[in-house]
């Protein structure tokens, strides 16, 4: 994702990414149990699912663009965003 496009999301989200971060913490029992390292990211996190039959998810973290490839993760995201 090039870094205009980034700053056009991130202004563009907003509120939206707080609400998003919301509803994944309400997933499964698993979700629950998870535990928060020290090295966990401290600032703003957004996730990006460009394609919703892929198993990747970009995270932008702050200045940084880290990809994760777990379509569990995908799904559970997907989910709890909704749709039409």
């Amino acid at each position: 994702m090039s870094d205009t496009n980034r700053r056009k999301f991130l202004a563009a989200t907003g509120a939206g990414a707080a609400v998003g971060a919301v509803a994944l913490t309400t997933g499964s029992a698993s979700a629950a149990e998870a535990r928060l390292r020290s090295t966990s990211a401290k600032d703003r996190v957004v996730a990006v699912v460009e394609d919703h039959r892929s198993s990747e998810l970009t995270l932008l973290v702050g200045e940084r663009e880290v990809v994760v490839r777990d379509r569990d993760l995908v799904t559970r995201i997907l989910n709890a965003a909704g749709g039409e």
